[in-house]
């Protein structure tokens, strides 16, 4: 893991942690274009009422804006947990160059844990994945928010 990386990494970890202070789950993203960040996203389905609003979802959408091109060619994503089926859509919409995870999703991962869509042959589009940046991170805060999510369920 570069040190690149993992500085990048720490920042979508604070946007997730910003989600989770929330009560969204706490997954946080950011894209960066030439070792810049032009976009940041958190988890928002809860609050904006949006299914697609997960943390990539909306990193992308802050990103195009902010670089006024809904294609992001030569951007890096950096994302606390392993993308969806969805996000992976959007991503490679987005021609999003690396896609870099930090903890695996073995519920709805597609970058290897349930499915890996980033090596389908057949899609027009291909990102790079690397997966397992500050991982141990990234599912600490998982695990953290459910686990006190069941707390407050059993005790209610």
């Amino acid at each position: 893991m570069s040190e690149r990386d993992e500085a990048f990494m720490r920042e979508a970890l604070a946007l997730a942690r910003e989600a989770g202070s929330l009560d969204e789950v706490p997954v946080g993203a950011v894209v960066v274009l030439d070792g810049q960040i032009v976009g940041r996203g958190f988890n928002q389905p809860i609050g904006r009422h949006d299914p697609t609003a997960h943390a990539e979802v909306m990193a992308l959408r802050d990103a195009a804006k902010n670089v006024a091109n809904y294609r992001l060619p030569g951007c890096e994503l950096y994302v606390t947990l392993e993308p969806c089926a969805m996000c992976s859509g959007a991503i490679f919409h987005a021609r999003i160059a690396r896609v870099v995870y930090g903890a695996r999703d073995l519920k709805t991962g597609v970058a290897g844990s349930v499915f890996d869509l980033y090596a389908q042959e057949k899609l027009n589009h291909h990102a790079t994945i690397e997966g397992g940046v500050l991982a141990q991170e990234c599912g600490e805060l998982l695990s953290a928010f459910f686990s006190a999510r069941r707390s407050r369920v059993m005790t209610a």
